[in-house]
């Protein structure tokens, strides 16, 4: 009996003009643009300057801002009230650099100088992010400026401290790296939430639920036969982001891929009971979709993926505990990166299989069975 369900379902699938081009096309197109555009590095900052002291210094301060990766000096004004007329208000750049008078006479003969940064929070990500940066390369190029006094005044300095970076786990800081292992989980996330959301409800406009309700299938067999395709089809859709990633991004995970497909199993068995639970209790396919799009990005903003959990409040961190998609983010990011093993990722494993037979267990229970 099952095996014709299943049978049902997957003829139900190949027969919907859309589904099959959805399944092979959204890892493609998700995995080939979003760990470009989904980046938190900011870089491209508009800049303006206001340069009063036109000295030597001034002018070597400015050419070490242009020199970086992280700004575009788009204007020279005046003034700061005309920089803040023309560039700020008509949003043509992101933050002024205003340098005072008597900036090179204050570096050499106080060692220290003032310089006044302003920035368009209207972008808060850029705004913060650009005045970090350009604090950065001040306190840079204050510290080469006073080794080349003291060098002039005292000869050659002794320098005591040397720093060595190195990044564990991500060396290159590649920030791909950290993202699609992210995309992946929202691949399965879209695939196996929100699709079975509607699978019983698109029966129940269509009519075809009667008829079921009327054989002698049990309620149990009826939704394992919803799960097991929405399976198969999260394996395919994980497997195609694997091979994309490692072919355009050079990407492979540290650690096995059986245990990134064992999560994957538990991961997608709880976001399809999900979903069935959704199409249990709603009525038409207009509802199952509003819900099912208000869970999933309730869940996608609160795993991790754009903002990490030890920078939410308090209360938001106890939230995530009841977060499928947290655990899996966290599955994936540690086998990707540091080559987590099962014991290392135990805790997350059984949480996962905690929802999935939850989740499963109240789509059977859900589901009317009437005759």
């Amino acid at each position: 009996m099952l095996k014709y369900l299943i049978e049902k379902e997957f003829k139900l699938i190949r027969r919907n003009s859309i589904l099959p081009i959805i399944i092979f096309a959204m890892p493609v197109i998700f995995l080939l643009i979003l760990p470009f555009a989904a980046n938190f590095e900011v870089k491209n900052i508009r800049l303006t300057i206001v340069d009063n002291d036109h000295s030597t210094y001034s002018k070597r301060f400015i050419e070490k801002i242009a020199s970086s990766n992280y700004y575009q000096i788009v204007a020279n004004e005046a003034n700061y009230n005309a920089a803040l007329k023309n560039q700020i208000e008509t949003g043509k750049t992101d933050a002024i650099l205003e340098i005072p008078k008597n900036f090179e006479q204050d570096l050499v003969k106080q060692k220290m100088s003032k310089v006044f940064i302003s920035a368009n929070a209207v972008d808060g990500m850029k705004g913060m992010m650009g005045t970090a940066y350009l604090s950065s390369i001040a306190m840079d190029f204050s510290k080469n400026i006073t080794m080349e006094l003291i060098i002039f005044i005292e000869g050659t300095p002794q320098q005591n401290i040397q720093i060595t970076n190195h990044s564990l786990f991500n060396p290159l800081m590649n920030y791909k790296a950290y993202m699609v292992p992210a995309i992946l989980m929202m691949l399965l996330v879209l695939m196996c939430g929100a699709m079975p959301a509607v699978s019983i409800v698109m029966e129940k406009e269509n009519g075809t639920i009667e008829q079921m309700n009327v054989t002698p299938v049990k309620k149990f067999y009826f939704i394992l036969a919803k799960i097991i395709p929405f399976w198969v089809i999260g394996f395919i859709v994980l497997t195609i982001g694997f091979i994309i990633a490692y072919l355009v991004y050079g990407l492979t995970p540290m650690g096995s891929f059986g245990t990134l497909y064992l999560a994957a199993a538990l991961f997608i068995l709880t976001m399809t009971g999900i979903g069935l639970v959704v199409s249990n209790k709603s009525d038409t396919m207009q509802q199952a979709m509003m819900i099912a799009m208000f869970f999933l990005v309730v869940f996608i903003l609160m795993s991790g993926l754009l903002t990490p959990i030890a920078s939410m409040p308090r209360w938001a961190q106890w939230l995530t505990m009841v977060n499928p998609l947290r655990y899996y983010a966290e599955i994936m990011r540690f086998v990707y990166l540091k080559g987590c093993t099962i014991p290392d990722i135990l805790p997350q494993l059984t949480t996962l299989l905690g929802f999935a037979v939850g989740a499963n267990l109240w789509a059977v229970i859900s589901y009317k069975k009437r005759s």
